[in-house]
């Protein structure tokens, strides 16, 4: 039997069952959302066409189809398992690390700096040939962070002050991006970006997802490895360091895997926000406050909420697609509005 304190935090067996659960949930929300689409493409098929291409059965399926789920659908919805799982994680270590429920990317202005850097390269071809999406994503990220940590006066200030710098910096580089659009790019490019700005999985593929796993594959293992430092930092710096906690080196560390996060998942997909605010309270509510096991839990849950509003950008609006950023922030904002009311003195 489980005890009451175990419970408050979240115990192995509740962890253990809720991330079971989790991952069958992400499977079948991964299945709905290939065989969901402009046709609908029955769940045997799909199961079928993905035991073909991995050479486990050879049923004959039209290949139009086979096409549609292996080429398009399925490395969509993995693509947006990823995104999900990458962006909740990273809510979870600011808001460890700044100690405020509000941290997330597209609050601190790091999501708003890495499409600065993605458009930088995209419409006015910086670095063309030499500098890539993601590594011009990932500049603007750093960009971003330097603009909060100066505007908030670095450790001096408290966790309110760095999040209004996120503001104030998420503002600066949205409009830094939307006058580059404006000027430098024809209208057709300008639509394009400003749709892609907001959220798109249309345009990935089998690449992207395998470099995605990997940064986030890395960037999960390497938090999990210091998640006894962020439940110190949980109770400020001071502490921390009294702990054994050398606060400066893994603050740095943990700032860059946000970063390296932000700017791959927003170089392929776009800024989505409001992923790393919603689902680390959620996550936190059942397996509780010890980063052990809340960022596995953060992973899964994300990467099941990211797929879900992916099928639901696709099935909301009759024969369009609507950006995952609108889908996200329909529940990220009612869900903002709850976090400050809580707040409140």
């Amino acid at each position: 039997m489980i005890s009451s304190d175990d419970e408050k935090e979240g115990g192995p067996f509740r962890l253990v069952l809720f991330l079971g659960l989790s991952l069958l949930v992400l499977v079948f929300a991964v299945a709905a959302a290939t065989a969901i689409g402009d046709f609908n493409i029955g769940l045997k098929t799909v199961f079928l066409s993905v035991t073909n291409e991995l050479g486990l059965t050879n049923v004959q399926i039209a290949p139009i189809e086979q096409s549609v789920v292996w080429n398009l659908r399925l490395s969509r919805a993995l693509v947006a398992a990823l995104a999900g799982a990458g962006l909740a994680m990273c809510g979870a270590i600011l808001q460890a690390l700044l100690r405020n429920a509000l941290a997330e990317p597209f609050v601190l202005g790091v999501s708003a700096g890495a499409s600065t850097g993605a458009v930088c390269v995209i419409v006015l071809g910086i670095g063309a040939g030499g500098l890539s999406l993601s590594l011009g994503a990932f500049a603007g990220a750093f960009a971003a962070f330097a603009l909060v940590a100066l505007l908030s006066n670095g450790a001096t200030s408290g966790p309110n002050h760095t999040i209004l710098a996120g503001v104030a910096a998420s503002q600066l580089f949205n409009a830094l991006t939307s006058y580059i659009v404006t000027t430098s790019g024809n209208a057709q490019q300008a639509r394009d970006v400003m749709f892609w700005l907001l959220g798109s999985f249309g345009g990935v593929r089998w690449p992207d997802f395998q470099l995605l796993l990997l940064v986030v594959i890395f960037s999960l293992s390497i938090c999990i490895l210091m998640a006894r430092s962020l439940d110190a930092f949980t109770f400020g710096d001071e502490d921390a360091a009294a702990l054994g906690v050398p606060v400066a080196r893994i603050r740095l560390v943990l700032f860059g895997l946000t970063a390296l996060l932000t700017a791959t998942i927003v170089s392929m997909v776009g800024a989505i926000g409001f992923v790393g605010l919603v689902v680390p309270h959620a996550a936190r509510y059942v397996v509780g406050p010890l980063h052990l096991r809340l960022l596995p839990a953060c992973a899964v849950v994300g990467a099941v909420f990211m797929v879900i509003a992916d099928i639901v950008s696709r099935v909301i609006a009759v024969q369009q697609i609507v950006p995952i950023g609108v889908v996200t922030a329909l529940v990220g904002v009612p869900f903002f509005a709850i976090i400050l009311y809580r707040a409140r003195p």
